[in-house]
């Protein structure tokens, strides 16, 4: 069984970084691919990156060049560092494994991008 706790998120005015992170329990944490997600008010919720095992990583289009995602497997964490920052960016932001699974779906952190 893996959980996973979200942390990071804020207000940040446009232009800004943010850095998330999501800390798994669990041993089997370093056997999965993982992702960020993200769930805008009136919207669906998006894969925004993704990491495998072998630290291989894709984005979506629309934070491509401004997000990273990493992972540290001795800390059982995975990070999104995200720059440049647009208000269109203001969600709650999810990690996950990859593909998600319905089991590992936490709180999620908010962040706000004002303009």
């Amino acid at each position: 069984q893996v959980q996973l706790v979200e942390s990071g998120g804020g207000l940040v005015q446009a232009g800004g970084s943010l850095r998330l992170s999501c800390l798994a329990s669990g041993s089997r944490f370093s056997m999965n691919a993982m992702g960020w997600y993200r769930q805008a008010p009136g919207k669906q919720r998006e894969l925004v990156a993704r990491i495998t095992v072998h630290r291989g990583t894709g984005y979506a289009d629309s934070v491509k060049g401004r997000f990273t995602i990493s992972r540290d497997n001795a800390k059982n964490t995975v990070y999104l560092q995200m720059n440049s920052l647009k208000p269109e960016d203001t969600a709650v932001y999810y990690c996950n494994t990859y593909p998600q699974s319905i089991d590992y779906w936490g709180q999620g952190t908010q962040v706000t991008v004002s303009s």
